[in-house]
C-alpha cells in the first residue's frame, strides 16, 4: 500500500504515527519513574503529550524524514526523559522498570493502530475512500511502534535494553558496562550502515507485524 504513495503522501501518512510513537515512549519512561519515586520528568514538564517538549530536531524530524524519503528502514528518537536514579525506591530494579516502560508503550500503541486499521478497512470500500488514509496511518503506526520497541530492547546503551541489562549485571560489571554508553549511538549507526541492524530486527519485527495485521483482520 505504501509503495504507491508519493513522497509527500508518505510523509503525511507517517508524520503523526512517528511523532506519537516517539513522544508516548518518552512519556511512559517519565510516568513510571514518577510512580517509583522520581518526579524529575514531571518537574521539567516532560509528562506531556505535547511533542514540542520531546522533539529532538535530528532524531525526531531529520533522520525519520530522510529514511521515509529514501523508503528504507525507519527509526528515530526524542530527547531522553531525565530520570534521577537516586530518587527511586529500589534504584537498580526501578531503572529496569522505567526502561521497559518505553517499549511496552510502543507495544500498546501498535495494538491501538492495528485496531484503528481494522476499523478503517471495515469502513472503506476502496483506496479512494475518504477514510482510507486511516488504514495507511494504521499500517505506519504498527510498523514504527514495533520497530521502536524491538530496537530499544537491544542490549546496547543508551537503549532501554541496555538499561535493563545493566540492572541485571553484578554491580562491578555494570559499572564497566556503563562506560560504553558514550559510544552507543555510534554502535547503532554502524549496525545500521552495515545492514546488521536490519538483519537483527527484521525477524521479530515481521513476526509482530503479522500478529498486528491479524488483529486488524488482514
Amino acid at each position: 500500500m505504501m509503495d504507491e504513495l508519493s513522497t509527500l503522501q508518505r510523509i503525511s501518512v507517517w508524520a503523526l504515527p512517528v511523532i506519537f510513537a516517539i513522544t508516548v515512549h518518552e512519556v511512559a519512561h517519565g510516568w513510571v519513574a514518577l510512580k517509583l519515586g522520581d518526579s524529575t520528568a514531571k518537574m521539567l514538564g516532560r509528562l506531556t503529550l505535547n511533542p514540542i517538549k520531546h522533539i529532538d530536531p535530528l532524531g525526531t524530524i531529520v533522520v525519520p524524514g530522510i529514511l521515509i524519503f529514501l523508503g528504507g528502514f525507519i527509526f528515530g528518537w526524542a530527547k531522553p526523559v531525565p530520570v534521577n536514579w537516586e530518587n527511586l525506591k529500589q534504584p537498580r530494579r526501578d531503572m529496569a522498570l522505567v526502561a521497559l516502560a518505553g517499549p511496552f508503550a510502543n507495544l500498546i500503541m501498535a495494538i491501538m493502530w492495528a485496531i484503528l486499521m481494522g476499523i478503517g478497512l471495515n469502513l472503506s470500500e476502496s483506496p479512494q475512500s475518504w477514510i482510507y488514509p486511516l488504514v495507511l496511518m494504521g499500517q505506519a503506526g504498527i510498523l514504527i511502534n514495533i520497530i521502536l520497541m524491538v530496537l530499544n530492547l537491544l542490549p546496547i546503551l543508551p537503549l532501554d535494553g541496555g538499561r535493563v541489562l545493566g540492572a541485571m549485571l553484578p554491580v562491578s560489571i555494570a559499572q564497566k558496562y556503563a562506560l560504553l554508553e558514550n559510544y552507543g549511538l555510534f554502535i547503532v549507526l554502524a549496525l545500521l550502515y552495515f545492514d546488521v541492524l536490519s538483519a537483527l530486527l527484521s525477524p521479530p519485527v515481521n513476526m509482530l507485524r503479522g500478529i498486528m495485521y491479524q488483529l486488524a483482520g488482514i
